[in-house]
């Protein structure tokens, strides 16, 4: 079974900085790509940084220029790194692996985190 550990949330004031990481255990062959979604109270989920096992990374508009998404691809750990939070980064983050193949059972699936809160005070 894999399981995603997340850590790094916390309350920060606005135009500050956090790093989230997220770990994935468990017998994992591979990870295709792993991303950080969030979801604010009353709002969809919607995908801020992802980063393919090659190192191509995808980001959200509004987060372009102050997050930065990485990944250890052999500790199948990824970061991301906020800076110049704002009040609207207020969310629960929650980690996203897909494509992850596995040895125990071997199969290949997509695994989320628990989510961690993130809260930018004005």
């Amino acid at each position: 079974q894999v399981q995603l550990v997340e850590s790094g949330g916390g309350l920060v004031q606005a135009g500050g900085s956090l790093i989230l990481s997220c770990a994935a255990s468990g017998t994992i062959f591979s990870i295709d790509a792993m991303g950080w979604h969030r979801q604010a109270p009353g709002k969809q989920r919607e995908l801020v940084a992802s980063i393919t096992n090659g190192g191509t990374t995808n980001y959200l508009d509004s987060v372009k220029g102050r997050f930065t998404i990485s990944r250890d691809n052999a500790k199948n750990t990824v970061y991301l790194q906020m800076t110049s939070l704002k009040p609207e980064d207020t969310a629960v983050y929650y980690c996203n692996a897909m494509g992850v193949l596995t040895h125990t059972p071997l199969a290949k699936k997509d695994y989320w985190g628990q989510g961690t809160q993130v809260t930018v005070s004005s």
